[in-house]
């Protein structure tokens, strides 16, 4: 039998070490939120703010850790983010001019990782080895396989905090070029505030939802309204781009068993988790998450298998041409496309299945998120053609299918009140209304 603890005494070092292993003009791979490594891009920052590095570029997902080189813009051309779905500190760096973003849908990133990029190394947080010799990538699946395949080598940062993901992507000791041990709380993602107004679209939502139906939810208030107005469900299922603390909750009070899925009966499907402590120790050895590739989970072909596929999303504005945007405020950026179009498509493709966008009527109690035209730069996450339901706290409007002028007419109705003349005024003045 192979020593395995032999391999990773070999590989266990500092990360000053790892650091100083790093190159000008390298390209480090890291994936989502959670499963990032601090530790050692700091250390690679600091050789980079003492002049020691250039041209190094850094691809993030849904950053959460405080990293120096996303709030350094004196490092701009040293050291450089490039994120797939930005988090606080790229989308700081994004709209200050000196970080990146990389246009896609998520579904497709593991394909233009192995088409278009060489990496030098993939960094990732990891929980302990086992006595095999592997490593859990505790909460991801993500694209992570595509960057092990494409990275020249691999370093860890191994936390006893992570949990052990027991159907999820694994790395074996035998391909770890590096390794640190830390010991760290995880991140966690603050509880959205559900108030009144949330709670009343989760309920218009959860009224559409039949028992058996298998759900994706986003993050942030209205889901989570969504999650606790489904608590009287039965038989749900889970299939999700990321698996949240409301997830935990319909599982632990019954309403989700899985038993009812098309696929993967008896599993909750993710590709990566982000939440609470009590997402961790959920996942922590259950069998019954099952953590697979966003090019698998987000596929719209696979995503359609489940019948009564129910998708729930999040947007900063609509036009009354029924056009989504969540990403930017004009043309202030705000995040990425994400998985929100992989999964209107793949609800709308399921026998059964419907796609929910919702939000709240106004932005600061004053500015109307149903426009005649979106705001100028405002980029379209959405199409049109996509579309399915939107649902504010006035109602829903089932734009898929209906012709311009009864989608203008549904989005007026379910616009805030001070704002439907002049919405109205728009769109006879435009010839929308017939």
């Amino acid at each position: 039998m192979a020593d395995f603890s032999s391999l990773y005494a070999e590989r266990l070092t500092t990360a000053q070490e790892l650091a100083a292993r790093v190159e000008n003009n390298w390209l480090i791979g890291m994936d989502a939120a959670a499963a990032q490594t601090p530790t050692i891009v700091s250390a690679i920052a600091r050789r980079a703010a003492a002049g020691e590095l250039s041209g190094v570029r850094v691809q993030t997902l849904l950053d959460v850790y405080p990293m120096e080189f996303l709030a350094d813009n004196s490092l701009l051309g040293r050291i450089t983010s490039e994120a797939w779905f930005s988090g606080g500190g790229s989308r700081r760096a994004i709209n200050s001019g000196y970080g990146d973003i990389i246009p896609n849908y998520y579904r497709d990133a593991p394909s233009l990782i192995r088409s278009g990029y060489d990496y030098d190394v993939f960094c990732v947080q990891v929980s302990p080895m086992d006595k095999h010799g592997y490593f859990s990538l505790a909460t991801v699946s993500s694209y992570s396989p595509a960057m092990i395949e494409k990275a020249r080598r691999i370093f860890l940062e191994v936390n006893p905090q992570q949990p052990r993901a027991v159907c999820g992507a694994q790395i074996h000791i035998s391909q770890v070029d590096g390794l640190i041990e830390v010991d760290h709380a995880l991140p966690v993602l603050p509880a959205g505030k559900t108030d009144a107004l949330s709670q009343t679209i989760g309920g218009y939502i959860a009224e559409q939802i039949p028992d058996g139906a298998c759900i994706q939810l986003g993050i942030g208030a209205i889901p989570d309204a969504v999650g606790a107005a489904l608590k009287a469900k039965h038989d749900l299922g889970i299939h999700t781009e990321m698996f949240t603390d409301s997830m935990v909750e319909l599982i632990e009070c019954g309403a989700v068993n899985n038993s009812k899925k098309q696929i993967h009966r008896g599993q909750s499907v993710t590709t990566f988790a982000f939440g609470s402590q009590r997402i961790y120790d959920y996942i922590d050895d259950n069998p019954g998450i099952a953590l697979m590739p966003v090019d698998y989970v987000n596929d719209p072909a696979v995503i359609c298998r489940n019948d009564n596929m129910i998708s729930i999303n999040a947007a900063l504005e609509v036009d009354l041409w029924g056009q989504v945007c969540a990403e930017s405020v004009g043309t202030r950026h705000m995040s990425g496309t994400g998985g929100q179009v992989d999964y209107v498509r793949g609800a709308c493709q399921s026998c059964g299945g419907k796609s929910f966008i919702a939000f709240t009527s106004t932005a600061k109690g004053s500015i109307s998120k149903i426009k005649s035209t979106l705001t100028p730069g405002a980029v379209v996450t959405t199409s049109k053609n996509d579309v399915d339901y939107i649902v504010t706290e006035y109602g829903i409007a089932h734009l898929r299918g209906e012709p311009l002028s009864s989608r203008a007419r549904q989005l007026i109705a379910i616009a805030h009140p001070d704002f439907r003349d002049e919405l109205t005024f728009e769109a006879k003045k435009r010839g929308i209304l017939l």
